[in-house]
Parts: structure tokens; C-alpha cells; sequence
């Protein structure tokens, strides 16, 4: 799976609720690096995004996905279940191998 691929089955896996496809798309030492918090781990990410995270029922559209070399970077929308706009943002990916190694994920 090239970059873009993996970029959008890492969306699609948060907005359906498959934390296998999510667990089997993140490197075992995944890093997520936001303005509210940092995961280290792939464990302690599945597990926030399952058990943790405040709203549920969200949905990430996706503008565009830019790939470069072994990164990639996403342009979209975090959407409320309701469907409003709590917040744009720029995830950066960088990869281990075929598998997220980091995602850096900027708000506005």
C-alpha cells in the first residue's frame, strides 16, 4: 500500500470504529504528536481512539493527501456526529517501512 493508501485506510479505520485495520495500519512503537496531547505507542492509541476519546460517532473528509517520498501529509475536516465542523487539520505522516510511524497533526 503506497502512502495515500494508508493515509486514507487510517481515516476510514477511525470514522468505521475498525481498530483492527487501525492497529494493523500503525508501526508497534506509533507515535501521535498533537496540540492536546501526545500518544506514544500503537497499544495506548487503539486503546484512547476505543475506550477514551471524548467524542465518538466523528468523521474525518478528507480535501487532499500529499505524498512525498516515504511521507505523506493530509489535508481535512474533523466533523462532530452531527456534522459540524469542530476543526480543520494537517496530519503529517511519516512512515516505518510500511506501517505510520508518527503522525504530527496541526490545527487551525
Amino acid at each position: 500500500m503506497d502512502a495515500e493508501a494508508t493515509a486514507r485506510a487510517y481515516y476510514r479505520a477511525l470514522d468505521d470504529g475498525d481498530y483492527d485495520l487501525l492497529a494493523d495500519l500503525l508501526a508497534p512503537d506509533f507515535r501521535h504528536v498533537r496540540p492536546d496531547r501526545t500518544f506514544d505507542g500503537r497499544e495506548r492509541f487503539v486503546r484512547f481512539m476505543r475506550e477514551e476519546r471524548p467524542q465518538t460517532g466523528t468523521s474525518h473528509p478528507i480535501e487532499r493527501i500529499y505524498g512525498a517520498g516515504d511521507g505523506a501529509a493530509a489535508e481535512g475536516r474533523l466533523l462532530s456526529a452531527d456534522g459540524d465542523e469542530i476543526t480543520r487539520f494537517v496530519d503529517v505522516f511519516s512512515f516505518d517501512g510500511e506501517r505510520v510511524g508518527e503522525i504530527r497533526t496541526y490545527t487551525r
